[in-house]
């Protein structure tokens, strides 16, 4: 159902030459929204980094969550605040087929 696509050293993804003549990719965003603490939403970040599918800058400035969300209390780590939870959106553009 889904392939992935390795990037090449440029962190563009390649298409197998199989697959190039049937159709052409196309680009589409996609939004991660990551809940937590500003630490463990960071050290998310840096392990994304890591792996090679994100890039520090592509995440948005934190945002507050208000206490009374949707966001389980489990979601905010012991290391945030007087249980503050902050949101990130973390956009990534891939190629799909």
């Amino acid at each position: 159902m889904f392939e992935y696509l390795e990037p090449d050293v440029s962190g563009a993804s390649h298409i197998p030459p199989s697959q190039s003549a049937k159709s052409q990719p196309h680009p589409e965003r996609v939004r991660h929204l990551l809940y937590g603490s500003l630490a463990s939403i960071d050290r998310t970040i840096k392990i994304l980094h890591a792996y090679g599918y994100a890039d520090p800058n592509d995440g948005r400035d934190p945002i507050p969550v208000p206490p009374n969300s949707s966001v389980p209390s489990k979601a905010v780590g012991a290391s945030s605040p007087a249980g503050l939870a902050w949101m990130v959106i973390l956009t990534k553009t891939l190629l799909i087929e």
